[in-house]
C-alpha cells in the first residue's frame, strides 16, 4: 500500500514557521547578551573612537586604542556590525574598516546629539550587578546593594554620593535620562505662572527647603516608601507659596498595574535598588492629596516618563 505523497511546499512552510518560532525563542534568551555587547563597547570607548577623524579604523587600530586584544576586538566589532550599530567596508587589499552607524553616533557616543552613553555605563557597572540578584530581591522584598556591593540597604544614597567620581557618574546618568523625554515632560503643562521654580535634590528629608512657587521632583518619589513620600511632600507643602505647587515626573503604571512593560521593569529596578516602587497615577495623586495639595492633573506623555502637577 502506497503512502500519501509528500507535499514539499507544505513541509517547507511548516519548517519555516518552526524556524521563526525557534528564532523568537532564542531572541528572548539573547537579549541580555545584546545589551552587554553595547555596554561593553561603551566602556571600551569604541563609539567615541569611531566618531573622531578618520572615523573608520581597522580592528587592530581599535584594539590598540582600547588596549584590548585584536581577536576579541574583531569579534566585538563584527557583532556590532551584525546589530547594525557599526558599518564595515572591505578595501581592495582585504582590510576591513569599521565606522559608526548614524544611531551609534547619535545615541552611544559621548558627544552624540541624544547620547545615552552614561546610561549604558551606569547600567553595565551598577545595574547589571544588581539585576543578577533579582530572584533574591523577589524572595526578600528588599534592595540588593548588600549582596552586590557590600553596602547596607539603608545606605544606598550615601554610597552614591560617597565620592566626587561616584556622584558624577550618577548625575551623568540622571542627566542622560532626559535626552529622550525631557522636552515632552517640560511641555506637559504651562508653567508660565510660576516665578520661582526649584528642582529639588540633596538631603530633602532633613535640610531646610527653600521657599518657591513650584517644586520639581523628577524620579524622586519612586525611590521611597509611602510614609516617606508623604513626609517629604508635606514638608514641601508647608514651605510652598499659596497658589504654588509641585510637579512630579515619574513613569506611571496603568491603573491595572498590567503595563506598560517598561514601567513594570523600572518597578523591579526600584525593588533592586531602593525601598520604593513605580505607581499608578491615582496613587501619586493620593499621596499628593494626603500631603495637602489639590487640583491634581496627570499628563501621560507617551514616553517613558509622565508628569503630575498639583497645586497648594
Amino acid at each position: 500500500m502506497l503512502g500519501r505523497p509528500r507535499c514539499p511546499t507544505f513541509h517547507r512552510e511548516e519548517r519555516d514557521k518552526r524556524d521563526v518560532h525557534n528564532q523568537d525563542g532564542h531572541a528572548l534568551l539573547f537579549v541580555c547578551r545584546i545589551k552587554k555587547v553595547i555596554f561593553s563597547a561603551c566602556e571600551l570607548g569604541i563609539f567615541d573612537l569611531l566618531t573622531a577623524p578618520p572615523c573608520a579604523l581597522t580592528a587592530q587600530q581599535v584594539a590598540v586604542s582600547c588596549n584590548a586584544s585584536v581577536g576579541g576586538t574583531e569579534r566585538l566589532l563584527d557583532a556590532l556590525v551584525g546589530m547594525e550599530l557599526l558599518h564595515v567596508e572591505t578595501q581592495e587589499d582585504g582590510t576591513a574598516l569599521y565606522s559608526n552607524s548614524e544611531v551609534a553616533s547619535m545615541y552611544l557616543a559621548k558627544g552624540g546629539a541624544k547620547s545615552l552613553h552614561h546610561v549604558a555605563i551606569y547600567r553595565s557597572q551598577t545595574g547589571y550587578q544588581l539585576w543578577n540578584n533579582l530572584a533574591d530581591a523577589v524572595r526578600e522584598g528588599k534592595n540588593q546593594y548588600q549582596k552586590a556591593f557590600g553596602i547596607p540597604p539603608e545606605e544606598v544614597f550615601q554610597a552614591i554620593y560617597r565620592s566626587d567620581k561616584d556622584m558624577l557618574k550618577f548625575m551623568s546618568l540622571m542627566n542622560s535620562c532626559w535626552v529622550l523625554d525631557g522636552h515632552d515632560v517640560v511641555m506637559a503643562f504651562s508653567l508660565a505662572g510660576f516665578r520661582d521654580i526649584v528642582d529639588l535634590g540633596g538631603d530633602f528629608f532633613h535640610d531646610e527647603l527653600p521657599v518657591a512657587d513650584l517644586y520639581v521632583l523628577a524620579r524622586i518619589i519612586h525611590d521611597w516608601s509611602e510614609d516617606k513620600c508623604v513626609n517629604l511632600l508635606k514638608r514641601i507643602c508647608d514651605v510652598c507659596r499659596p497658589g504654588g505647587g509641585v510637579l512630579l515626573v515619574e513613569a506611571t503604571l496603568l491603573e491595572s498595574r498590567r503595563g506598560p512593560v517598561h514601567t513594570q521593569l523600572l518597578s523591579l529596578n526600584m525593588l533592586l535598588q531602593t525601598e520604593g516602587r513605580e505607581r499608578p497615577a491615582s496613587q501619586y495623586a493620593g499621596l499628593l492629596r494626603r500631603s495637602g495639595f489639590r487640583d491634581v492633573q496627570v499628563c501621560r506623555t507617551g514616553k517613558t516618563y509622565d508628569a503630575i502637577l498639583a497645586l497648594k
